[in-house]
C-alpha cells in the first residue's frame, strides 16, 4: 500500500518522474495541471506548444507535460512519450460530439510502444455541466474494460470547480485494470487520494 511505498522513498534522493497530460483540444487539461499544483485557474489560455509544471509528493517530483490537443499538434504527442511513467488523459465529458475522435486518439497513444504498460488516469472532466457523461458511460465507450496491458483508472471531475480533482485517482494499487468497476470513480475524493495513486503506480513500474 501506500506507506510502503513511503517507506521504499524516505532516505532516497527525490526521484523525478515524467508524466504526460493529454486530450482534445478545449478538454481542460491546462486547467487541471493548475488546479494539481494549487495555481490560480481564473486566466486560461489555449496551450500552443506544451507546458511543464512540477508537483512534489512523497518524495517525488512529479514533472508534468501539459502538451496542446489542437488537431495540428497532436502529430507530435509521440515525441513526448518517451520515459514516460503515467499518462493522463482529460476528456471534455460534455462534448459528445467528439467522444469517436477522442477515443480514437487515446487507442492509439496506448498502443505506441513508448506507453506499453504505462498506467492510465482518465478525467472526465467538465461534470459541473448539465449536460456531461458520466465517468462510467465515458470508460464503456472507450473499452477501458479491455485494457489488460496497464493500470487505468477514471474520475469524474470538474478542472474549474476544483471538484474531483482534488483529485481522484483513489489509491487504487488494487484497480487492476480490466477487472470491473474498481476502475471506475464518480465521486470527488482529495489531492493527496490523486497523488497517493499516482505514486503508487509508478513505484509499481520501478520495482
Amino acid at each position: 500500500g501506500l506507506l510502503s511505498v513511503i517507506q521504499k522513498l524516505k532516505g532516497s534522493p527525490e526521484q523525478e518522474l515524467r508524466i504526460v497530460l493529454l486530450g482534445l483540444d478545449n478538454a481542460g487539461k491546462t486547467t487541471l495541471l493548475k488546479r494539481l499544483a494549487s495555481e490560480e485557474v481564473s486566466t486560461i489560455t489555449p496551450t500552443q506548444g506544451f507546458n511543464i509544471k512540477s508537483v512534489h509528493s512523497h518524495g517525488l517530483k512529479l514533472n508534468v507535460w501539459d502538451i496542446g490537443g489542437q488537431r495540428s499538434i497532436r502529430p507530435y504527442w509521440k515525441k513526448y512519450l518517451g520515459s514516460t511513467d503515467l499518462l493522463i488523459y482529460v476528456i471534455d465529458s460534455a462534448d459528445q460530439k467528439r467522444f469517436e475522435e477522442t477515443g480514437q486518439e487515446l487507442a492509439e497513444l496506448t498502443e505506441d510502444e513508448s506507453l506499453t504498460g504505462v498506467p492510465l488516469l482518465v478525467f472526465a472532466n467538465k461534470q459541473d455541466l448539465v449536460t456531461a457523461a458520466p465517468a462510467a458511460e465515458i470508460a464503456e465507450g472507450l473499452s477501458l474494460h479491455t485494457y489488460r496491458d496497464r493500470e487505468w483508472q477514471i474520475q469524474a471531475c470538474s478542472a474549474l470547480s476544483g471538484e474531483g480533482v482534488q483529485v481522484e485517482m483513489r489509491a487504487c494499487g488494487l484497480c487492476r485494470a480490466g477487472r470491473g468497476p474498481k476502475g471506475l470513480r464518480s465521486h470527488p475524493s482529495s489531492l493527496q487520494d490523486g497523488m497517493n495513486w499516482i505514486s503508487s503506480q509508478i513505484m509499481n513500474r520501478k520495482k
